[in-house]
């Protein structure tokens, strides 16, 4: 085994030039991972500089078994925590041969929105609260869990320490360790109400940047929870009863919302949210009428509302921002499955292109 860790952790700038280029996808659910690896014959950072290359779609429920091919087009690139040396992970999205985004292509219409001059001139910036639940991966129960029983109630675990408390953390700082060095702007990770459950947070990234940095923290997660034969769970609400569920909390400003007077934006644009309320919740993650209940540090599903400091609301407004009179809110509504190019793109498009 000793001689398999050193090939595994062989450094190629050694001997070659060449590196290995780590091609990700999302697949038929909108919510699986895929990538499939190729050798280039030097270091490219740029995306647009990477070749395209094709998958069999109809593998992934992407397209039919006839006319199978769909098309990788390089969009974002990280560097490789798993190979290390010059190897890289290369974001992709995925389109027909004519060139036409196939429909699970979410990033495609993101990067419109994204790429239109009012949005671009607003810097939006997002902060992304990336909750999950780790599972012992035969039972599929929560780590730490008695197999078919329950640990003691909710209270202890949030942001805990020691053997009864908190379980999982060196896959956590593991993955906090192997985003940094990828790339990704991590900036923080916690544990959660419910024990097995824990956070990591991406941000401050700008627009289209969000959704690429969030998905390829995810695919990093996947990796490091295989090799620890821990299964990752993305379930709004993995236990029901009397347990937290998991969101992906997003923290949004404008330009004009971090200047001053910036607090008049901010609630012009929850006014904007609430209007459309119905449309972002169902853009918002499958499965998120069993979190949002009114309990457990949500809002009811079928009711919008905001405050400042209040966890039970849509839309959360921090004491600082209040005070200073600018800064950013924090949507509370996206589950934790929700697609991070839909969620950014939506909440960009409502508050600055939207005209009710």
């Amino acid at each position: 085994m000793s001689l398999l860790s050193d090939l595994i952790n062989l450094n190629l700038s050694d001997a070659t030039e060449k590196i290995i280029a780590e091609y990700i996808w999302i697949g038929g659910s909108g919510m699986d991972l895929r990538s499939k690896a190729r050798t280039l014959p030097k270091l490219v950072t740029d995306p647009t500089k990477l070749p395209k290359w094709n998958y069999d779609g109809s593998s992934t429920d992407q397209a039919p078994g006839d006319d199978s091919e769909v098309i990788l087009y390089p969009q974002a690139v990280f560097k490789d925590p798993f190979r290390r040396g010059n190897n890289i992970l290369v974001m992709c999205d995925a389109y027909t041969p004519a060139g036409d985004p196939i429909p699970t292509n979410k990033r495609f219409n993101a990067a419109k929105i994204f790429s239109h001059p009012d949005v671009v001139a607003e810097e939006p910036w997002y902060g992304i609260e990336q909750e999950y639940t780790l599972l012992q991966k035969d039972v599929h129960w929560p780590v730490g869990w008695p197999i078919g029983g329950f640990p003691g109630p909710q209270g202890p675990y949030y942001c805990g320490v020691g053997a009864d408390k908190s379980f999982g953390r060196d896959i956590v700082d593991s993955h906090y360790k192997a985003c940094l060095y990828a790339g990704i702007n991590i900036s923080g990770i916690n544990g959660e109400v419910m024990p097995g459950q824990w956070e990591f947070q991406v941000g401050p990234s700008v627009g289209i940047s969000a959704g690429d940095q969030l998905w390829v923290a995810r695919y990093i997660l996947e990796r490091i929870t295989e090799i620890a034969g821990v299964v990752l769970s993305f379930d709004p609400k993995p236990i029901p009863g009397d347990w937290n569920g998991a969101g992906a909390h997003t923290n949004y400003s404008t330009k004009s919302m971090r200047n001053d007077g910036g607090i008049h934006v901010i609630k012009k644009a929850i006014e904007k949210l609430g209007l459309r309320h119905k449309g972002h919740i169902a853009a918002y993650g499958e499965g998120n009428e069993r979190r949002l209940t009114g309990r457990h540090e949500t809002a009811d599903i079928n009711t919008f509302s905001w405050g400042v400091a209040n966890r039970g609301a849509s839309i959360r407004v921090g004491r600082d921002t209040e005070k200073a009179g600018k800064g950013y809110f924090e949507d509370r509504r996206p589950a934790s499955n929700m697609d991070p190019y839909v969620v950014t793109s939506m909440i960009a498009e409502t508050t600055i292109l939207w005209k009710p």
